[in-house]
């Protein structure tokens, strides 16, 4: 039996070696994410010949744009957004197959001339091609195109075969818990779970990736990986920037919807899951839900486990800024949060006792996302007397962004005559160590989608166990209005309450 066929993991080397001939179709063609993330994506895996031979692009839309001027806007795309210069031999591959259609979401007639187009490539090329359409509009006309494509015959393409439909879903996935269930029935509908690739970007990077690598592959971690030598987890996903001229949309979304329910929840799941049986994506993803519903519900109030802030006037970055409810578009009554902290206990043998501290908000001191495990001290005193041992708990972290790699803190001895001792950092960067030029989260998704591989990608169950946690608080902070929301400068780590929800356990915000 050949390696590939007997471990897992190693399949999924090798498929990324056969991506089947694939028509990529990108509803929302004319967006933003389009120009910044897919098509630029698309053509770096162009250029490390990732893609199949045959390889088409439909860009879907309700503006008419005739096909040269998206592909002149996809070329001025890559110009400005890529990680590698454009070369016009590499481009012009994907441009001769790159086209556009003008629809409606809404509109099944459009769908069956995007079929017809589809049906005309295969004849073209002599061969089935596989079908992957990328939802890359606003969630509103998440429903219609879903329903759409099952009204077409589209989403049943080449069912059960290697090179059936698959089709992408942008966040965000619902707006609680019941929206995410009424989406999660329409794709049921429409589709078998296994042709769905909701997707979380935050799953590509590399540190995120590295992880399960960090905890499975090193020997040293996973049997300190528990209650009894951990002393606390805190996940902080910062960003200097406020809302801009985005305020209309943050008011509807927020910070608890925008970064925790999502990308946070899945950082939680991945740190602490149990062990998969296997690589294969359902052993992971079946281990993530598992850890997500022990999560204990929390409780929101004056001693609760959640806090929320907006941010004030203040000065980031030397220069000054507004605050929240002077931004452009938001209601100068708001209770939207742009802060939100997090004490979560998860109620299982492994971590019974240890709490995850979650953190996210804008225009915080700056741009950081990282995950730190702390690890307890030493039972003994024996460094513990006098001022000249300066210890530091050993804290190992993840940086996911900007700069993407771990660093670990150990105490060490001061050179010298007598024993003093001293934190010290060692520290591991993918830039220094691979080269800066590595592949961009949305790269690895693509290529992943196209193979079938949905390791990275959120399962309907693990969406609709991040919501049932997130939709209560949501719902109370609804009921409350503005009571009870804090506030804190623009360049500032946050508010008090958010100080006060870890002194409880006496512990404090480390900083990144």
């Amino acid at each position: 039996m050949a390696d590939s066929q007997r471990h897992p993991f190693l399949q999924g080397l090798s498929k990324h070696r056969g991506a089947p001939p694939t028509v990529v179709v990108i509803f929302g063609a004319s967006g933003d994410l389009t120009a910044r993330k897919l098509i630029p994506a698309v053509y770096n895996l162009s250029y490390d010949n990732l893609l199949p031979a045959d390889f088409f692009i439909i860009g879907y839309g309700r503006k008419s744009i005739p096909d040269e001027e998206f592909r002149q806007h996809a070329t001025d795309a890559i110009k400005e957004f890529s990680r590698r210069e454009l070369k016009t031999d590499v481009w012009e591959r994907i441009a001769a197959n790159t086209r556009y259609l003008a629809g409606s979401y809404d509109d099944k007639s459009a769908f069956d001339r995007l079929a017809t187009q589809i049906d005309e490539i295969e004849r073209k090329v002599g061969r089935e091609i596989q079908p992957l359409f990328y939802i890359s509009t606003p969630p509103s006309v998440f429903g219609p195109i879903l329903l759409n494509l099952g009204a077409s015959g589209l989403a049943r393409k080449h069912l059960g075969q290697p090179h059936e439909a698959k089709v992408i879903i942008e966040k965000p996935f619902g707006r609680d818990l019941a929206t995410a269930r009424e989406l999660n029935g329409i794709i049921r509908s429409v589709f078998e779970e296994r042709q769905v690739f909701r997707i979380d970007h935050y799953l590509g990077k590399e540190t995120v990736q590295d992880l399960l690598v960090q905890r499975f592959a090193n020997s040293i971690f996973e049997p300190l990986w528990n209650r009894n030598f951990i002393d606390s987890v805190q996940i902080t996903v910062a960003e200097e920037v406020g809302v801009g001229s985005r305020g209309g949309y943050y008011e509807q979304s927020g910070g608890l919807r925008d970064m925790v329910q999502n990308h946070m929840m899945q950082l939680v799941a991945l740190t602490a899951m149990e062990p998969p049986v296997s690589l294969d994506a359902e052993a992971i993803r079946d281990e993530k839900v598992k850890l997500l519903r022990a999560i204990q519900a929390l409780a929101v109030g004056p001693d609760g486990d959640v806090v929320r802030a907006q941010y004030t006037a203040g000065m980031v970055a030397g220069k000054k800024v507004p605050g929240y409810l002077e931004e452009t578009g938001v209601n100068p009554q708001s209770g939207t949060e742009t802060y939100a902290a997090l004490r979560l206990s998860i109620n299982n043998w492994r971590w019974q006792g240890v709490p995850f501290y979650l953190r996210s908000g804008k225009r915080l001191a700056r741009r950081v996302s990282e995950i730190a495990v702390t690890f307890k001290r030493p039972p003994g005193t024996l460094f513990a007397e006098g001022a000249r041992f300066d210890l530091a708990p050993n804290t190992l972290s993840f940086q996911i962004q900007p700069d993407e790699g771990l660093s670990l803190i150990i105490n060490t001895k001061i050179p010298g005559l007598e024993t003093r001792t001293q934190p010290v950092k060692m520290n591991f960067r993918y830039s220094t160590t691979f080269g800066s030029n590595t592949p961009e989260a949305y790269e690895r998704l693509v290529l992943d989608a196209m193979i079938g591989d949905g390791t990275l990608f959120i399962r309907g169950d693990e969406t609709e166990a991040s919501w049932r946690l997130c939709t209560p608080i949501l719902e109370a902070w609804t009921a409350a209005g503005r009571k009870g929301m804090d506030a804190y400068p623009a360049g500032s780590w946050g508010p008090p309450g958010a100080d006060a929800l870890l002194s409880k356990n006496g512990h404090k915000w480390r900083q990144p």
